[in-house]
């Protein structure tokens, strides 16, 4: 256990407890949020192309009471028989269409012999940078028109609704809020219109079936999050391989030191002497007799 006493060390808990938390992360909120998006997209592309082949139905057949929602049949192409509640008209705005900004008029439509239901009637551009431009209004009397079902959206809870420019305004579709602004119930779904229908004004397009890169992003997440405790143990397991290699060293060093009595240096042998006078005449002229 003296080996693994270094993971106890802050650093190494610091290090340890950042790697816990992101992987707790990457496996309960990130991946999950992208695979949502994911199922989200795939099931509106399904009931777009499901609904390009079906014929209109009446509305009465998916929302028959003031408290229905029909969140399996979105896009889903409804036809009603009834009459716009003009005075109580709503502008949806900060909303982009092709890219553009826009309003979207919001009126309740009062349908025979079923609910009231919010229907958008199209959008409309701004003037200048977010001016409300002049709206004509919806039809009176009793129309029949076609259109698309929607799910309501969720309003921003930052974002109150408010009344600028003369008109009563909201960020969001939300059928709930709507109904409470106006003091009309509403049902859970909304009608988008089709193109050329009473009251109707700019058409936003339908959008792209294309799922979208969210699948991907999520097995990304799901793949950090394995990977990143793994690279702890690799960097952990690295660590005490390396304390293992320096132990064995210095093991072994230690045993290679010399263990008997110190070896004598060797003695300097003396500088030879310079030779004197009377050697140096007796090498050139000989020993004197």
């Amino acid at each position: 256990m003296k080996r693994l006493g270094f993971l106890l060390r802050p650093g190494w808990i610091a290090l340890a407890l950042v790697v816990v938390g992101f992987a707790y992360l990457c496996f309960t909120v990130l991946a999950p949020w992208q695979l949502g998006k994911n199922t989200t997209t795939s099931r509106e592309n399904r009931q777009i192309n499901a609904s390009l082949s079906a014929d209109p139905v009446a509305l009465t057949s998916v929302l028959p009471h003031q408290d229905s929602s029909a969140p399996d049949a979105q896009w889903r192409r409804v036809t009603a028989t009834g009459h716009f509640l003009a005075d109580k008209q709503v502008l949806a705005r900060l909303r982009v269409v092709e890219g553009d900004p826009a309003f979207q008029v919001l009126v309740p439509f009062a349908v025979e012999g079923g609910p009231t239901v919010l229907v958008d009637r199209g959008y409309v551009r701004p003037e200048g940078a977010s001016r409300v431009p002049p709206i004509a209004a919806p039809p009176t009397g009793t129309v029949t028109l076609e259109g698309r079902l929607r799910d309501s959206e969720t309003a921003p809870a930052d974002k109150q609704p408010l009344t600028e420019q003369g008109f009563r305004q909201v960020y969001a579709i939300d059928t709930g809020q709507v109904s409470q602004l106006v003091g009309v119930p509403l049902t859970g779904s909304y009608v988008q219109l089709s193109a050329d229908q009473p009251g109707g004004l700019g058409v936003a397009p339908l959008p792209h079936l294309d799922a979208g890169p969210f699948l991907s992003y999520g097995i990304q997440w799901i793949a950090f999050g394995i990977v990143a405790p793994l690279g702890l143990g690799y960097f952990a397991w690295s660590e005490i391989q390396a304390r293992r290699r320096e132990r064995a060293a210095a093991e072994a060093l230690s045993a290679g030191e010399p263990a008997g009595e110190d070896t004598p240096e060797p003695q300097a042998q003396p500088a030879p002497r310079a030779p004197s006078v009377e050697q140096k005449l007796t090498d050139r002229y000989g020993r004197r007799r």
